[in-house]
């Protein structure tokens, strides 16, 4: 379900973006989403330490549905972030629920083969969501993109929830830890500041939201995520903050892609739906390559050759941008080796983590990973709607695009040297 969503999103927002207007709001459709996400990521987990992780998992599909259906109805682009904000609240929930179920239901051995499945979860919404989306919304409404989502939902809760109930909460010293939330409202709330004050038109303004932002933000991190983390040190800290790079160089420039076809080269949605598909397909070809290979490969060789290869499909997409490039064949063959190599790179850095999660700690340790995780998106999506905006502004609106690819490139490449910080030199 929100395998869906997230691919239906990215498919239709350029075409909600032509009808409620707002550009300088496009990236906060994602950011939004993204930085909510770290609070009920935090929450998640350390439910799943307390009380066991179906009450978390109710509890944020039932949010999800309620974002759902404000964004559905938004009669303006800031009602729809509203709405994705409400909607990451409970997103957040679900994948840190899901990885204290592997640690807790699986052994070391069985889980890249878990992780692989996941992946290959979205295969489906990967095969019909964008295409469908982009006729909805080529044909309809975008708005029935959301609303559709509802009454399945309804079905998701049916049949997940008796399943996850079996899984209690462990015993451990997490029910005397204090809790975390103030402290991820404090991370959500500066990285929002940060983020308002890069979107900024102004730098009087932009400047001062900035310090400001980091000044409450960095603290807050430090504190919610693995002692040493954001000195990179060696084992767990590293591959924590490896997976945070990770997603910042791959979402930071997945989420442009469809706008790059659309808005830019006036290709259909539908098109911009095709090459989500197959790029969906190659990260799941990519996290079961992983499986096959994991008792002979170092993992720091595939999240290292991942990370090249997103370094390598991003810099492709920023040359298809070039005027007399075929842009359509360039962003297939580029985008679909980047996607591949985070289907190597997400796995190996999750197994190197939950492989180092302290017993009795795996919500804990689950939260920081999903939480920086969804940072590093959620950075890499506002950055790279600040440089769209931007662009436009200065009457060059392909440069936004390009210098956004060609970041997300540089970050990739650079998260090579976290890859091998990881200490997961073991073979599964």
């Amino acid at each position: 379900m929100v395998a869906f969503e997230a691919l239906a999103v990215a498919t239709i927002l350029p075409a909600t973006e032509r009808d409620l207007g707002g550009l300088r709001l496009y990236g906060w459709t994602f950011s939004g989403f993204l930085l909510a996400s770290l609070v009920g990521i935090v929450w998640a987990g350390e439910q799943c330490d307390r009380v066991g992780p179906s009450r978390p998992l109710l509890s944020g599909l039932v949010l999800f549905g309620i974002g759902l259906c404000v964004a559905g109805l938004a009669p303006a682009m800031w009602v729809l972030v509203a709405g994705r904000v409400v909607q990451g609240l409970g997103a957040g929930a679900v994948p840190a629920v899901a990885y204290v179920c592997i640690s807790r239901g699986y052994s070391e051995a069985q889980r890249p083969r878990m992780f692989a499945l996941m992946s290959t979860a979205w295969v489906v919404p990967g095969l019909a969501g964008p295409g469908i989306a982009g006729v909805i919304a080529e044909t309809t409404s975008w708005r029935l993109v959301f609303l559709g989502l509802v009454p399945l939902l309804a079905i998701a809760i049916w049949i997940t929830i008796p399943a996850v109930r079996s899984l209690a909460a462990p015993e451990s010293p997490a029910e005397r830890m204090p809790t975390r939330i103030r402290t991820a409202l404090a991370l959500t709330g500066g990285a929002s500041l940060v983020l308002a004050g890069v979107t900024s038109p102004t730098l009087v303004v932009g400047a001062p939201l900035v310090v400001a932002g980091l000044a409450i933000a960095v603290p807050a991190l430090r504190a919610l995520l693995p002692a040493g983390a954001l000195r990179l040190r060696s084992g767990l800290p590293a591959a924590v903050v490896g997976m945070g790079l990770l997603n910042l160089a791959f979402f930071g420039a997945d989420a442009y892609i469809p706008y790059s076809l659309t808005t830019l080269r006036g290709h259909p949605t539908y098109v911009a739906g095709i090459v989500l598909t197959l790029t969906t397909i190659a990260w799941t070809s990519g996290s079961w390559m992983v499986d096959r290979l994991s008792k002979r490969l170092d993992r720091r060789v595939t999240m290292c050759g991942g990370l090249l290869l997103i370094a390598a499909g991003s810099g492709g997409v920023a040359l298809s941008l070039l005027p007399a490039a075929p842009i359509i064949p360039i962003i297939v063959i580029a985008w679909s080796a980047a996607a591949f190599g985070i289907g190597m790179a997400y796995p190996s850095f999750s197994l190197a983590t939950l492989a180092q999660a302290p017993a009795g700690e795996e919500g804990l340790t689950s939260s920081s990973l999903k939480l920086c995780e969804s940072l590093g998106a959620a950075i890499g999506t506002g950055a790279g709607g600040a440089l769209i905006a931007a662009g436009e502004s200065a009457g060059h609106p392909a440069a936004g695009p390009a210098g956004t690819f060609v970041l997300m490139a540089a970050v990739a490449a650079l998260a090579t040297l976290v890859a091998l910080r990881t200490g997961s030199a073991g073979r599964e």
